[in-house]
C-alpha cells in the first residue's frame, strides 16, 4: 500500500505532538525528514526503540528536536512498516514535519485510515476497531475499561466458540452429503440439535448485555421533572457539581430545558432539567412545559421530584403519571435537610407512585444528601461484573447482527426438529455465520466498514 501520514494529536498546541506514518516506503520517507543523533539512517535504527534527533522540513532545515521510533511490519499497529515522531506540540512544527513527509512521497491519511489498515491486514477485527473509537470517546472509567478489554479481543473471544460450533455443524452436513461413499460418521441429529441450542443460548446471553453496553457507551438519558420550585434545578446543580441552572425562591425560574452530564457511581447520566410542569396561560411557559413532556418521552430514566416537606400533592399526580411511562423512574422527595430525622418518608403506596422503581429522600445542599438517590441509580444501572468487560454489545450494529445470528440458529434448530432436509438446516446455519461474520468483519460489506471508520478522526 502507499504510504500515509497524519498528525495524531489534533490541531491545538500541546506539550507533545505525534505524527504517524505507515506504508510500504515508510522508513525511506521518514529518513528524509529525520536526522538521528547517533548517525545511523532511519531504516538502520533499532526497531521499537525511541531515538533522539532532529526533525527536518522539506528543505532539510531543522525545525525541532525530538524522538522517533520505527515499527517494522507485520508487528505494528497497522501490520505495515510504521513510524512515529514525537516532537514539541506546536501546530506549526507538526505541519512543517507533515509537509516534509508529503514532499518525500507520503500522502495525507484519511479519517481512521491507520485503524482501517490494521483491520484489513488482520491486526484487528471489526469489534476491536470499534473499540478504538469507543476508548477515545469514553466518558467514564467503566466505559474506558470495557473499550480497552474489547480492544484486547474480549468480544472476539466470546464469539469465536459460537462460530467454531456452527462451522462444525456445516462441515458435518457437507461431508456426509458431498461424500456419501466415504467412511464418514453419520449425522447425529441429537448432537447437532445440542450444538444449535448451545449456540442459541450463548447468543441470547450476549444479547442480554446490550442494555449495559449501551449505557456504558452512550449514558442514561435522564429527565428531572416536577412542579415549579420543588428543587429540580438544585438537584441538577448538585449532580453536576456546579451552578449549571439558576436557582431562586421565585417559582418558574427554569422556562426551558437545561442539559448537562454527570457521572454517578460510574454511571453516565445525560441530564435534562425541565421547566416546572403546571397549567399556565403564559405562552413562554407553555412552550417550556411542552419541552418538558418531550424530554420525559425520550428519557431512559425520569427523576420525579416532589416537595419533601409537603409530600406528593394532588398537583403532582399528573407528573407522577407522566413519569411512570418511562422505562425507569425514581420518586424523589427534596429538601430532606428541612425535615426532622425520621420524618418525611415517602410511602410506596403514595397515590400515583406505585410503579416507581425507587422512593428516596434527598437534599441538594448538605454533604451526602444525594447518597440514597445515587444508590437507587446505581441499582437500576449496575456496573456489571469485571469479567464482563469487553464482552458487551455496545451499539445497534452489533446488536442487530447478533440478533440475526441468534434467530437464524433458532430456525435451524426448529428445521432439524421438524425433520426437514439438510439443505433447510444448512441455509439457516450459514445465515447465522454470515451475521456473525458481519459482526466481526469477516464478511462485512464495504458500506458497513466505511460507516464505522467514518467515526474516526484523522491520525487514528
Amino acid at each position: 500500500m502507499d504510504t500515509i501520514a497524519a498528525i495524531a494529536t489534533g490541531g491545538n498546541p500541546t506539550a507533545i505532538g505525534i505524527v504517524r506514518v505507515s506504508g510500504e516506503k515508510c522508513f525511506d520517507i521518514c529518513g528524509r525528514a529525520f536526522r538521528a543523533a547517533n548517525g545511523k539512517s532511519f531504516p538502520e535504527q533499532e526497531a521499537r526503540k525511541m531515538v533522539f534527533g532532529e526533525m527536518l522540513d522539506s528543505q532539510g532545515r531543522t525545525i525541532d528536536q525530538g524522538l522517533a521510533v520505527r515499527f517494522p511490519g507485520p508487528r505494528s499497529y497497522t501490520g505495515e512498516d510504521s513510524a512515529e515522531f514525537h516532537c514539541h506540540g506546536s501546530p506549526v512544527v507538526q505541519r512543517e514535519l507533515l509537509s516534509a513527509l508529503f514532499a518525500a512521497g507520503a500522502r495525507q491519511a484519511k479519517a481512521g485510515e491507520f485503524t482501517r489498515r490494521a483491520f484489513l491486514n488482520g491486526r484487528l477485527d471489526l469489534t476491536q476497531a470499534e473499540a478504538v473509537v469507543d476508548l477515545i470517546d469514553a466518558e467514564t472509567a467503566a466505559a474506558a475499561r470495557n473499550a480497552a478489554a474489547q480492544l484486547d479481543g474480549g468480544l472476539r473471544r466470546t464469539l469465536e466458540p459460537i462460530q467454531e460450533a456452527l462451522l462444525d455443524v456445516i462441515s458435518r452436513f457437507y461431508a456426509v452429503v458431498d461424500y456419501p461413499d466415504e467412511d464418514i460418521e453419520d449425522i447425529r441429529p441429537e448432537q447437532i440439535a445440542q450444538a444449535l441450542r448451545t449456540a442459541g443460548e450463548k447468543l441470547t446471553a450476549l444479547l442480554d448485555t446490550c442494555r449495559r453496553g449501551k449505557v456504558l457507551k452512550s449514558g442514561v438519558r435522564t429527565a428531572i421533572v416536577g412542579r415549579p420550585n420543588v428543587g429540580k434545578s438544585s438537584l441538577l446543580n448538585a449532580l453536576v457539581g456546579y451552578e449549571r441552572a439558576i436557582v431562586t425562591d421565585i417559582a418558574g425560574t427554569t422556562r426551558d430545558t437545561v442539559e448537562d452530564t454527570a457521572v454517578i457511581r460510574d454511571v453516565l447520566l445525560r441530564l435534562v432539567d425541565t421547566a416546572g410542569i403546571h397549567a399556565t396561560c403564559d405562552a413562554v411557559e407553555q412552550l417550556g412545559v411542552e419541552r418538558s413532556r418531550r424530554a420525559v418521552a425520550n428519557a431512559d430514566l425520569v427523576i420525579a421530584v416532589v416537595d419533601g416537606v409537603t409530600g406528593p400533592t394532588e398537583a403532582d399526580q399528573e407528573i407522577l403519571a407522566l413519569a411512570s411511562q418511562a422505562p425507569h423512574w425514581i420518586l424523589g422527595a427534596s429538601k430532606a435537610d428541612l425535615l426532622p430525622p425520621g420524618t418525611g418518608h415517602i410511602s410506596k403506596d403514595a397515590k400515583g407512585a406505585r410503579t416507581a422503581d425507587a422512593f428516596v429522600m434527598f437534599s441538594s445542599v448538605v454533604p451526602g444528601g444525594l447518597h440514597a438517590l445515587e444508590g437507587a441509580i446505581s441499582r437500576l444501572f449496575p456496573a456489571g461484573a469485571a469479567a464482563q468487560a469487553g464482552s458487551l454489545l455496545t451499539d445497534q450494529r452489533q446488536e442487530e447482527a447478533a440478533r440475526r445470528a441468534r434467530d437464524a440458529v433458532r430456525r435451524a434448530g426448529e428445521a432439524l426438529t421438524a425433520g426437514l432436509t439438510p439443505d433447510a438446516v444448512l441455509t439457516d446455519v450459514e445465515e447465522a455465520l454470515d451475521a456473525l461474520g458481519e459482526l466481526t468483519g469477516r464478511s462485512a460489506k464495504e458500506e458497513i466498514v466505511s460507516r464505522i471508520f467514518s467515526r474516526f478522526c484523522v491520525g487514528k
